[in-house]
């Protein structure tokens, strides 16, 4: 590839995160990045490396996430979208590919990067929202409670309560720009925007919410819980599959559709 200009290529993606281990290439599981680089790869004639916004976790859900790679492929950048949809298994949608400069990011340029977490508390399950949502029906949850829980979080915070073990990231430290809880039928959803999000922090943070809203832990100690790092005491996480990182923030936007809502399941 020596004198061969590259391209820096940008995605925007959607995954139902159900058959994969996570965003992150794994040595024996299958990944959403493994399946991408490879399928890249077979298009354009040469290994890639595919860098992402967010590593979500094993059956976590995305319907905004962002990634990029380069290439010296004389293929449109507009292109790549249609033609790796016409390869991918049909959990993996490119919704949009366009060329952005070499400097860009899809990680370190973010801004921003939301994620909604979906509890279904009818009493009766419903398969079709069955993969995609929590089914919680087992105390009533008080949604005004969790949103009072969710308020004191925004701005500057030091979170380690949220975080799993196993994180390679110096600190616990990050923006929390916005946090809210409400109620959409048989549905509660909890949305955080954050500058980042700390390893287990959104399934950790809900299985805190969900104690708060069942009346099992007062305001004043989920509080205390976060303020003064309690790890010890975030003991549930809420199950991967109502999780679903909505979308990342930029600068300046690279996406025609990077600020349509990015309605799914309800």
């Amino acid at each position: 590839m020596l004198g061969w200009v590259m391209a820096r290529i940008a995605l925007l993606l959607q995954y139902v995160g159900t058959n994969y281990c996570g965003w992150q290439r794994q040595p024996h599981d299958p990944s959403i990045q493994e399946v991408l680089e490879d399928t890249i790869a077979s298009v354009c004639g040469h290994p890639v490396v595919l860098h992402g916004a967010g590593r979500t976790d094993t059956g976590v859900h995305a319907a905004g996430q962002v990634a990029h790679f380069d290439t010296d492929s004389t293929i449109p950048a507009d292109r790549w979208a249609r033609i790796l949809n016409s390869r991918l298994p049909k959990d993996i949608l490119v919704r949009e590919s366009v060329a952005v400069p070499p400097t860009w990011h899809a990680r370190f340029s973010a801004l921003w990067r939301k994620y909604r977490y979906t509890l279904f508390t009818a009493a009766v399950p419903n398969i079709f929202v069955r993969p995609l949502s929590w089914h919680y029906y087992y105390y009533p949850l008080d949604v005004d409670r969790m949103q009072a829980a969710l308020t004191p979080l925004v701005g500057e915070r030091e979170l380690k309560a949220f975080q799993r073990s196993g994180s390679s990231r110096p600190h616990a430290r990050l923006e929390v720009q916005e946090a809210k809880c409400w109620r959409d039928r048989d549905f509660i959803l909890v949305e955080v925007r954050a500058s980042g999000f700390l390893y287990g922090m959104m399934r950790l943070l809900v299985g805190m919410l969900v104690e708060v809203g069942s009346g099992r832990k007062s305001l004043q100690e989920f509080r205390e819980i976060w303020q003064q790092h309690q790890r010890s005491a975030v003991k549930y996480a809420a199950p991967p599959q109502g999780l679903c990182l909505l979308g990342v923030g930029y600068p300046e936007s690279p996406f025609q559709w990077q600020d349509q809502p990015f309605a799914y399941l309800i």
